[in-house]
């Protein structure tokens, strides 16, 4: 979990619902080549299930700002499809957020590497 806010069971469920059913739909659904090697790292629902934050990472790269368009140009038709596929009587409304603990992640591996190099050198 991102926060460190309170459990609520209902919510993890709805948040790991989300995140397998929008990879499936991005994998599956949409034919948009800006959001071809996305990857649903994260969903964040609000309280009253009304936003979902749904944080996301690109396979080898980093986000662009053509990633970022392409999702919110597909984020109401994944909404939709949503709509269909769970049985809600709302669907959250999405937004999509850069992942960025992917990017420390890679900056930490690279730290530690550096340091393991440098102590095999002395």
């Amino acid at each position: 979990m991102r926060t460190g806010r309170r459990e609520f069971p209902r919510a993890r469920r709805i948040e790991s619902e989300l995140q397998r059913r929008l990879a499936e739909l991005l994998r599956r659904e949409v034919k948009d080549p800006r959001v071809g090697l996305v990857t649903i790292t994260a969903v964040e629902v609000s309280t009253d299930l009304s936003h979902a934050k749904v944080f996301y990472g690109v396979l080898g790269k980093e986000p662009t700002p053509e990633v970022q368009e392409g999702l919110d140009h597909v984020a109401g038709f994944l909404r939709a499809k949503l709509g269909r596929l769970l049985k809600m009587r709302q669907v959250p409304e999405i937004h999509f957020t850069p992942d960025e603990m992917i990017e420390r992640a890679a900056h930490l591996t690279s730290l530690i590497d550096r340091a393991v190099a440098d102590d095999k050198k002395r």
